[in-house]
């Protein structure tokens, strides 16, 4: 019960922050507990302000994931700690993003990453889809074009 009311909390939170509050600091034990614990499909997407291939992603999780309701989507910055929390926000408003953000309180990638994923090496963007009714957890370690990004949620969903 408290995992289930933790996770509901770190998605209201989300849900604030997105509307133009302040962006919520994560560690990576929250995202863990937060992938363990999903009772519906979970996409996770690592980017930063800074990364353009990231940018462009984001485009079109914003687009696409508008036709998977049932799809929770949280997107989690790798911002500089001084972009933190202005900078990560004001860049969210001003290309409207309407998916929660928050941003990773972590600074030894070496020890973060592997916690996601064995393979990732810290290259960005990534995605974490995680759906745990189906036993379904794929990594993708690439930028996901629109087309790819519609297949892989179809797969988490199927």
């Amino acid at each position: 019960m408290k995992k289930i009311f933790g996770i509901t909390i770190i998605f209201c939170l989300a849900a604030i922050i997105s509307s133009g509050q302040a962006i919520k600091k994560v560690k990576i034990s929250d995202i863990i507990k937060m992938t363990d614990t999903a009772t519906c499909p979970l996409v996770i997407n690592f980017w930063a302000t800074w990364c353009g291939p990231c940018i462009n992603e984001l485009k079109w999780f914003e687009k696409t994931t508008d036709n998977y309701k049932d799809v929770k989507v949280l997107l989690v910055s790798l911002d500089y700690g001084e972009d933190y929390p202005k900078g990560i926000a004001d860049f969210a408003k001003s290309h409207g993003y309407k998916a929660p953000i928050v941003w990773l309180n972590e600074t030894d990638a070496n020890y973060f990453c592997g916690k996601i994923d064995k393979k990732w090496l810290g290259t960005i963007p990534v995605t974490l889809m995680v759906n745990n009714a189906k036993k379904y957890r794929v990594f993708y370690d690439e930028q996901l074009p629109e087309g790819q990004l519609k297949k892989a949620l179809d797969k988490l969903i199927e």
